[in-house]
């Protein structure tokens, strides 16, 4: 096992998560595997989710770099950027928001509490946010410098070489759930959007060497965007830190769950986000979990995880992504 020296973080979620069984869901999907959840959801209220873990280095970075002023980017439901206006409401710090799509005419979900949060908000429509993105980026944080701010440009996600400590550091926790819980081997699939959980976990997993293989269930793009991905986030934490990748870097991908786009479930997620919530009262997100845990159970069903009793789903939280979208469940039956 590596000894890693951490750099510091600010103390913003609520740490440990539970490590849970599901008990009823193993009855009804598990054929012969245990279905436990590494409930991330529960990092707290409004930072719920897997982006605080990130933020709490990239915060702790920001501070001690003399940053007023934190710029950050996504959709217009992006719980990235949601969880990044109350970092900044919290530490006093300024944010601007640089959303994907058109200003919506009514405020909800994510992008009314970005809002509430004080955040500025600069929406941008899609095809000028994916031409110009870099651009807007240094556009607003030249601004910010000619007004006399200091602003940090965070990427889509905290997904980077800063952000990745975050999931590294959670791997120290799962090695401990693992051990209360007594898994001796195991299999941890999680929704990848941006990469920098995913990032983070497969250095984790390869650095601590703990016995679990990370999958990643691309819930856009494709598999080699993510190979692609996590190599260069964890290529920029090894430049950033100073510390050598694990001998080998297992990056593992499960495609085919994208549906027709990102943010796009089928009726097929929306029922299994339905069921999982009677089933367990667990509710998952119509973006990224609901595609997750739908993409595991057909990977359980179709053999992939044979030979192994025990796969934990990581909760990477979302669940204001699901009021947005409420027409896609149907209560008629």
């Amino acid at each position: 096992m590596t000894s890693l020296t951490f750099p510091r973080r600010v103390e913003l979620a609520r740490r440990p998560t539970p490590l849970q069984l599901l008990t009823r869901a193993t009855e009804h999907w598990g054929r012969g595997h245990r279905l436990w959840i590494k409930r991330d959801d529960l990092t707290g209220c409004l930072l719920s989710g897997n982006k605080v873990r990130k933020l709490e280095f990239i915060a702790a970075y920001a501070l001690d770099h003399g940053y007023d002023t934190l710029i950050t980017c996504g959709g217009l439901q992006s719980n990235h950027c949601r969880a990044t206006a109350f970092v900044g409401a919290q530490l006093g710090l300024k944010v601007h928001l640089v959303l994907r799509g058109d200003t919506p005419e009514r405020a909800e979900g994510n992008y009314l509490l970005d809002h509430l949060a004080g955040a500025r908000v600069s929406c941008y429509p899609r095809a000028q946010y994916l031409r110009e993105q870099a651009d807007l980026l240094e556009h607003w944080r030249a601004d910010y410098a000619r007004r006399g701010h200091k602003a940090l440009v965070i990427p889509t996600g905290g997904s980077d070489g800063l952000g990745a400590w975050g999931y590294l550091a959670a791997c120290e926790e799962l090695a401990r759930d693992m051990a209360a819980a007594e898994l001796p081997v195991g299999h941890l699939v999680t929704a990848t959007g941006s990469g920098g959980t995913q990032a983070g976990l497969t250095l984790g997993v390869g650095l601590l060497d703990l016995p679990v293989t990370v999958w990643g269930v691309n819930v856009c793009d494709d598999e080699q965007t993510f190979l692609d991905k996590v190599a260069a986030d964890a290529a920029d934490w090894s430049r950033r830190s100073g510390e050598a990748l694990p001998a080998k870097l297992d990056v593992r991908v499960l495609d085919g769950y994208v549906g027709e786009g990102y943010a796009r479930a089928s009726r097929e997620v929306f029922q299994l986000i339905a069921d999982l919530a009677a089933l367990e009262g667990v509710l998952l997100d119509p973006v990224y979990t609901g595609k997750a845990f739908l993409g595991m159970l057909r990977e359980i069903a179709a053999g992939r995880f044979e030979g192994c009793r025990d796969i934990v789903f990581l909760h990477t939280g979302g669940v204001f992504g699901v009021f947005p979208q409420a027409a896609g469940f149907d209560f008629s039956r």
